[in-house]
């Protein structure tokens, strides 16, 4: 049985053979390290990895290549971001449809004396931009907040709270693991102190590599948890005061970064605009073909029903190709074990690691059944998807 993969919110793949022959290359015919070695191949790395830096600012809307830091994934990111910049009583505002990969971070944070509040989302996981004035402290330093929901693939309003955080002096960090590489990002235009990325999802690099953007204003107020060997200033053993040597301790991943070149390069021959136009079509396919089952009662769809909004007279994504569902007369894990060795079809069932995003959704503690679409999923996928769901839940 051909199996079809519709798990690309956890990790894309297929990659783009071009990433493999990347990394496989780095491997096979370089396998240097950076910034330790006085030879031309460890040159000719250091320059890929500069690239790699160049891309990224310029996708994100950064100002200064230096600024772009590599970690292991955006978890790590995000922790170097929080508990860095976060001291015992400050505040912080986050949405309530965060990944753990935030809140596990503030509930520890929490028992050091740091505050923080959940702003509300609506059942279809939707931001409610209006509360956020009113839940400003005195003590309120930032905002952290998803750009899109892992579980049902709403899209929040990172512009709107951008505007929000300038006009009230509060930093704005944003996750962008389910976004980066789909979804333009502009972090000037946005007023984004700090945006933590992953590579291993759209940005269709290999697992273990990751990374953060940073204003230059925000260097300072960020504390480095890690510290260790960078090849640098060697004579002393203080940590580096510079970019982006003050955050990168250690041997870094370079065949992750090298993968993620290749991945970066792909996304921006295919442009950004075609890749998110075809995995919303395939998206609103899924929707508009589950429909039925959902009035029939035999599904419920999680999160927004429509890809597109206008505004501003504009045609806007507003969701990602992120879909949950449940399956009310069939227990959602049994579903899901029977799509995968009955129709070979993988998907992600449980509570992906965002319990109250799940309460915001009504869908806690019984979790979802994930499907999320990808560049290489095809309209026949969706089908059989479709197919498959109609079957099991007849």
């Amino acid at each position: 049985m051909d199996k079809i993969y519709l798990d690309n919110g956890a990790t894309s793949f297929p990659k783009p053979v071009e990433v493999a022959d990347a990394v496989y290359d780095y491997m096979t015919k370089c396998g240097s390290n950076i910034n330790r070695g006085g030879y031309e191949v460890a040159y000719d790395l250091e320059g890929t990895v500069f690239e790699t830096r160049e891309m990224l600012m310029d996708m994100f809307g950064g100002t200064d290549c230096k600024n772009v830091v590599f970690t292991k994934n955006v978890t790590e990111s995000l922790n170097v971001i929080l508990k860095g910049f976060l001291k015992p009583g400050d505040h912080i505002l986050c949405s309530s449809m965060e990944h753990n990969a935030v809140m596990r971070p503030l509930v520890q944070l929490e028992k050091t004396g740091v505050e923080f509040d959940r702003i509300p989302g609506t059942s279809e996981g939707e931001l409610v931009v209006d509360a956020i004035e009113g839940m400003i402290k005195p003590n309120t330093k930032a905002i952290v907040m998803t750009h899109s929901s892992n579980i049902c693939g709403t899209i929040n309003p990172l512009a709107e709270v951008g505007a929000i955080c300038k006009k009230h002096g509060l930093k704005f960090f944003v996750d962008s693991a389910q976004t980066a590489g789909i979804v333009p990002v502009n972090m000037k235009e946005m007023n984004i102190d700090a945006l933590c990325f992953t590579g291993h999802k759209s940005l269709l690099g290999p697992q273990g590599i990751g990374g953060f953007v940073i204003t230059e204003e925000l260097i300072p107020l960020i504390d480095p948890i890690l510290s260790g060997g960078t090849g640098s200033i060697s004579h002393t053993e203080e940590i580096p005061d510079f970019m982006p040597d003050r955050f990168e301790p250690g041997t870094m991943n370079l065949p992750g970064i090298v993968g993620l070149n290749a991945g970066l390069s792909w996304i921006k021959a295919k442009g950004l605009d075609a890749i998110a136009e075809h995995e919303l079509a395939l998206t609103q396919r899924f929707i508009d073909g589950l429909l039925p089952l959902e009035e029939a009662g035999l599904v419920r769809i999680c999160g927004l029903k429509n890809c597109y909004a206008e505004k501003d007279g504009k045609r806007v994504p507003v969701r990602t190709g992120v879909v949950s569902i449940q399956t009310l007369k069939v227990d959602c894990a049994d579903a899901a074990f029977r799509l995968d060795f009955e129709y070979g079809i993988e998907t992600r069932v449980g509570l992906h690691c965002a319990p109250n995003a799940h309460k915001t959704l009504g869908t806690f503690p019984t979790g979802t059944i994930r499907f999320s679409f990808g560049n290489f999923n095809t309209e026949e996928h969706v089908d059989a998807a479709i197919r498959a769901i109609k079957e099991i839940t007849a």
